[in-house]
């Protein structure tokens, strides 16, 4: 990252704060008009530093690794199609699967972070799915915290060199449970109960996802895993172009 690029991304970092600070705390795709305008604001100023770093990542990856570009278009295709495949789970959101842990192994979170927000952004215009005025929200839960989880996880398995297809499944996995958390401490805040406050909030909206999200997950996991197999078998040099297949993994 050159110097320009990183004062670009402290100021985003600086711009974030500042609203967040402003926002009082009460407060999988939340729907459009769900959450108060002041969490809208505060869910969205939190992405833009991400935001920021995913641009400059993806900035590099184009001018950089050409072969690569073929993969990074296919897992924005894969986060479109899967996460479009909605489960009624409760008033004002819904279950589904994510498909960004396949982007946060090949490019990372921040790189991720792009693509989910670009697939926010088209499914709640064409497809009514999700809201603008949740972008942020939206964007925070399932393009960045569920990422980054996924990116963890799969990063300590290549460190310890551990088996390549189990640190997939539980990275995708995981990843996509907890964008569900997330999702339900983003709701728990918006709408504490009356009875217990955020926390009792949270637990509920937890277990009203429970039963659909963890069957997902877990179907999610071992698509990542095949996915993952077929490039493997039919995309070798645009992997490597993305440092994917370097020694180290089983």
């Amino acid at each position: 990252m050159t110097s320009k690029e990183k004062r670009i991304w402290k100021i985003s970092i600086l711009f974030a704060s500042v609203f967040v600070a402003g926002q009082t705390a009460g407060a999988m795709h939340i729907m459009e008009g769900y959450l108060p305008p002041t969490l809208c604001i505060a869910w969205g100023a939190v992405c833009i530093p991400f935001l920021v770093k995913g641009f400059l990542e993806m900035k590099k990856i184009f001018s950089e690794n050409p072969r690569a570009i073929t993969i990074l278009a296919m897992s924005g295709a894969y986060i479109f199609v899967i996460s479009a495949l909605k489960i009624p789970s409760v008033t004002g959101s819904c279950s589904h699967m994510t498909g960004t842990g396949l982007g946060a192994i090949l490019f990372g979170p921040c790189t991720t972070s792009i693509l989910g927000i670009t697939v926010l952004i088209f499914q709640a215009i064409l497809l009514a799915h999700g809201g603008l005025t949740t972008l942020g929200a939206n964007t925070f839960s399932m393009a960045i915290a569920g990422p980054f989880v996924s990116f963890g996880i799969y990063q300590i398995f290549k460190k310890f060199n551990l088996s390549k297809r189990a640190g997939v499944f539980l990275a995708a996995a995981i990843g996509d449970l907890v964008t569900y958390c997330v999702t339900s401490i983003q709701l728990g805040i918006a709408y504490p109960s009356m009875e217990g406050g955020v926390s009792t909030s949270v637990l509920e909206f937890l277990g009203v996802f429970a039963p659909t999200q963890i069957p997902l997950a877990i179907v999610e996991g071992l698509l990542t895993v095949i996915i993952v197999i077929t490039l493997e078998n039919y995309a070798k040099q645009e992997l490597k172009a993305v440092g994917f297949n370097r020694p180290g993994n089983n």
